[in-house]
């Protein structure tokens, strides 16, 4: 029997050649790079849920991933037709529905990636909800562009702050809910808003939330 050799070939518009050792993993390089990688997003839980007992879907309860309010999940891609996210969290995984929590944009991986080791964002010991009301809020102008920001860390402006005036500061914990009110200052100060005490917070140490 004669044994066949098999070669991979390149066919150009106006040669075919033999491919080299050097083409194919050119080749190989290319199209990893072309395989989609999913994005990770990072949520946090507004809501306890156990879905025995909280879920719509009966018979797929098991296959849904339980968390309670400040637990931070990690979610692959969008959320199904039925408004489930697929999520991962403490060592599980499973889905997870999106009323229940809400997004944190963190575009810093360096952000991103102490969020994930930390793995939750404590609820402040008041007992006041992560989605505080606007109403909550003293009365703003108008023309004023308000934003709701979640602290990363702590922050004591008497040990922290780089200004001289940091009595104009607002301390604030990891985990708070802040209202910021107009943009942001030439020094990165955002003037914040906590349960109706305002001051200058540090931009770098809050991000983004939605307001749904």
């Amino acid at each position: 029997m004669e044994a066949r050799l098999e070669l991979d070939v390149l066919i150009y518009p106006n040669e075919v050649r033999v491919a080299t050792p050097e083409d194919l993993r050119e080749w190989e390089l290319e199209t990893a790079s072309q395989l989609s990688i999913p994005t990770v997003r990072l949520f946090v839980a507004l809501y306890p849920y156990n879905p025995a007992a909280m879920s719509p879907n009966h018979e797929t309860a098991a296959e849904e991933l339980p968390f309670v309010p400040g637990q931070i999940i990690k979610v692959y891609g969008d959320k199904d037709v039925d408004g489930f996210y697929h999520g991962e969290s403490g060592g599980l995984s499973g889905y997870v529905p999106s009323n229940m929590v809400a997004e944190i944009p963190v575009d810093d991986e360096y952000l991103k990636h102490l969020l994930m080791q930390q793995g939750f964002i404590p609820v402040d010991n008041t007992g006041m909800s992560l989605t505080p009301e606007l109403s909550e809020v003293a009365i703003i102008p108008d023309n004023v562009v308000v934003r709701r920001m979640v602290a990363l860390f702590d922050y004591d402006p008497w040990e922290s702050s780089p200004n001289m005036d940091s009595e104009a500061e607002l301390g604030f914990r990891s985990g708070d809910i802040i209202y910021v009110l107009g943009d942001m200052d030439q020094d990165g100060f955002y003037y914040g808003d906590l349960h109706g005490r305002r001051g200058l917070v540090p931009s770098n140490f809050l991000q983004l939330l939605p307001w749904n």
